[in-house]
């Protein structure tokens, strides 16, 4: 009677044991397992264009940040040289421009005026006395030979006075319409240059260009970096968004502008309306899923962005979202 009863018990257990497995099966067929996304935000890393050593850091990880807080500063002494020669520079070609545009000075152009009149008395002075031997000459009181070095005198002397003035008409035009621009290039060009080398020390200090959190920083203090070396980080934590993997044969059931609904655990809030405004139009890894029995084929997988349409507090990059595919299928 006992083993009868054992025998019978064993069999009641077997057959619970295969219901309940016949149940589960069933209910795990009907079941759709919720879609998990994860919290996301913008990241924007700082760098700057100047290479030097880290000086002061004036913000730490986990500082809340608004655009134009000054953030890194950077020391290079060898660019401040730089500068202030290229600032030398500008300074004199300014200079050197200015004296060009301004002409010869008024002594300068004194004196050349008193060279041509000297000059003019000496050519007056010569001839008329050329002209004395000429008379001189046609009376037959003189030599040829006087007569002739009387106007070689004359010539030189005529000569004279028109280089003198030349020189005094060059002095009152000043310089040359293409020293003119030549010497306003080269300020320019000297002006450019310093203007480059400023620009860089201006990027000594490295502002925020974001609101956000600081959640890295990269350097200590007094540490080397080149150009474009990343030295922190900050997250833009008020511009939250979801970001879920979607296989192919379920992207009939996302678009964009859809609203979705999704809960998050972190913050115990089970029913957050997100919005779709990204959808990849490139499918990235394949996951496998079996069709039938015999045979399986693989389905790419899409990503897929959406952001809350109300501004949800606690929102962090990292949290999970769920959204319930049986509500969303329907």
């Amino acid at each position: 009677m006992k083993q009868r009863f054992s025998f019978v018990a064993f069999i009641v257990v077997v057959l619970a044991i295969a219901v309940l497995s016949i149940v589960g099966i069933l209910t795990a067929r009907h079941t759709v397992p919720p879609l998990q996304g994860t919290i996301e935000a913008r990241e924007v890393r700082i760098s700057g264009k100047l290479a030097g050593r880290v000086g002061d850091i004036y913000v730490a990880e986990g500082d809340r940040v608004v655009p134009g807080d000054t953030l890194i500063a950077i020391y290079s002494p060898e660019t401040e040289a730089l500068y202030n020669q290229a600032v030398a520079l500008e300074n004199a070609a300014m200079a050197q421009s200015d004296k060009v545009d301004g002409g010869a000075r008024s002594e300068v152009i004194a004196s050349a005026r008193q060279l041509w009149q000297g000059a003019a008395a000496q050519r007056a002075l010569a001839e008329n006395t050329y002209h004395r031997v000429v008379r001189l000459w046609q009376d037959s009181v003189v030599s040829l030979q006087r007569k002739e070095e009387a106007e070689a005198l004359y010539l030189s002397a005529k000569a004279a006075e028109g280089a003198a003035h030349e020189q005094y008409m060059l002095a009152c035009s000043g310089a040359q319409r293409e020293d003119r621009e030549s010497a306003r290039y080269m300020a320019d060009a000297a002006a450019g240059g310093a203007g480059g080398v400023e620009a860089l020390l201006h990027d000594a200090h490295l502002i925020s260009p974001t609101e956000g959190v600081v959640v890295e920083i990269y350097p200590a203090e007094g540490e080397l970096v080149g150009i474009g070396t990343p030295l922190l980080s900050i997250v833009v934590v008020d511009e939250p968004y979801a970001v879920f993997n979607v296989r192919e044969d379920m992207m009939p059931h996302f678009w964009l502008g859809r609203i979705i609904r999704g809960a998050v655990p972190a913050i115990a809030t089970t029913d957050i309306e997100w919005e779709v405004y990204y959808i990849s139009p490139l499918g990235s890894y394949a996951t496998w899923r079996t069709s039938h029995l015999a045979a399986g084929y693989d389905m790419r997988t899409f990503e897929v962005r959406a952001r809350p349409v109300d501004n949800i507090e606690g929102l962090y990059p990292g949290m999970s979202v769920l959204v319930n595919m049986e509500s969303i299928e329907r």
